[in-house]
């Protein structure tokens, strides 16, 4: 049996979330035994959501029903001890201390692990790891690192020099995100759509920045700008000031949440879609609309690069305002660059981003693990 632990699992949403949930599925799908052990309590006063795989919610009463529990160790020493999986696979953020804590839980047991980092560790998230490997901390149980994408790797590499993290990306079903008959690009408009949390880190100001500085020099090249956020998170009152105090309301939608059907709607109709994040660890958000036969703007050297190449899925641009800027001028006048990139999306698939794949690459690293 195969037991993930997560700090974060539903109700809470965002991408380790929504990724745990999915592997899980897909691993029982193609006939893998799973559960979930998590620090996340249910959603106050509704039923539980019914899942088809165990769900184990070690989980405390934190205010604000955040994902943390003060005896972690020992709750996840009885589960472990009781269930006895296989293989624990752990997923890592930026901090994960109930993950963690299942890392050190499995060497004390003897149990193989697979360490899959979900985040770009910054320089102080790097010290951390580095403080406690050195101060022998680190977990000892026969262990296998993954990443979701060569960036992520690489921060992994900074921290913990001796690791080898193999890269194993997040999944998707391109099936269900398959485009839509599209219409040829119009000259004269330029609709950008953005999907993802809005936090610092997806940096979701400096794309309203960017909207402002490229809007007026499309207009004066005849192409209308418009755009469509969508997401929810702390950033969203700051953003609202932003577009009231610059006079953007009337071309700059803030859509809020959407469900996949939603977005996928959403991505039907629109021209181009942007990913401002310079610590951008996977973006499946943009991978979505790439399945779904939109060209995408992101980032140079973060994790959406591993399935955007520049001028062939997309365009990748360097970690400023004004790059950013820059590049939504030369896409917003270029409509047959965009189209060749829409087409070429729409004939294509990141055969390596889709569920069976996925989970053949961690098969071989359970493997690996119990080797």
């Amino acid at each position: 049996m195969i037991l993930h632990v997560s700090d974060c699992f539903a109700p809470r949403t965002g991408g380790i979330e929504t990724q745990v949930a999915a592997l899980a599925r897909a691993q029982q799908r193609s006939g893998r035994s799973v559960a979930v052990a998590t620090a996340t309590p249910a959603a106050p006063g509704t039923p539980e959501e019914h899942w088809p795989y165990p769900v184990h919610r070690l989980s405390a009463r934190i205010p604000g029903q955040l994902p943390v529990h003060p005896r972690a160790g020992r709750e996840l020493d009885r589960l472990l001890t009781a269930v006895r999986p296989k293989v624990v696979h752990t997923h890592l953020g930026a901090f994960s201390p109930f993950a963690w804590s299942a890392l050190a839980c499995a060497g004390r047991l003897g149990i193989p692990t697979v360490a899959t980092v979900h985040s770009l560790w910054d320089p102080v998230v790097r010290a951390t790891y580095r403080g406690l490997s050195r101060t022998g901390h680190a977990p000892t149980a026969p262990m296998v690192v993954t990443a979701v994408s060569r960036s992520a790797a690489r921060t992994v590499r900074q921290a913990l020099p001796d690791v080898a993290p193999l890269v194993v990306p997040n999944g998707i079903d391109p099936t269900w995100w398959l485009p839509h008959p599209r219409a040829e690009p119009r000259e004269d408009r330029l609709h950008v759509v953005s999907v993802g949390r809005l936090v610092p880190r997806k940096e979701p100001m400096e794309l309203l920045e960017a909207l402002r500085t490229a809007q007026p020099r499309l207009a004066g090249r005849g192409v209308a700008l418009t755009a469509t956020c969508v997401g929810t998170g702390p950033c969203l009152p700051a953003m609202r000031r932003y577009l009231d105090r610059h006079g953007m309301t009337g071309w700059v939608r803030l859509a809020g949440h959407r469900n996949p059907e939603g977005v996928r709607e959403l991505l039907a109709g629109a021209d181009l879609f942007v990913n401002s994040s310079c610590r951008e660890s996977f973006g499946i958000a943009a991978l979505e609309a790439r399945t779904s036969g939109l060209p995408v703007l992101a980032r140079a050297r973060t994790g959406v690069a591993d399935f955007v190449r520049g001028g062939r899925e997309g365009s990748l641009c360097d970690h400023s305002t004004f790059a950013l800027a820059d590049e939504l001028v030369w896409l917003g006048r270029t409509p047959r660059a965009r189209h060749a990139m829409a087409v070429h999306n729409r004939e294509t698939v990141a055969e390596h981003c889709t569920w069976p794949s996925v989970v053949e690459a961690f098969a071989h690293a359970y493997a690996e693990a119990v080797r």
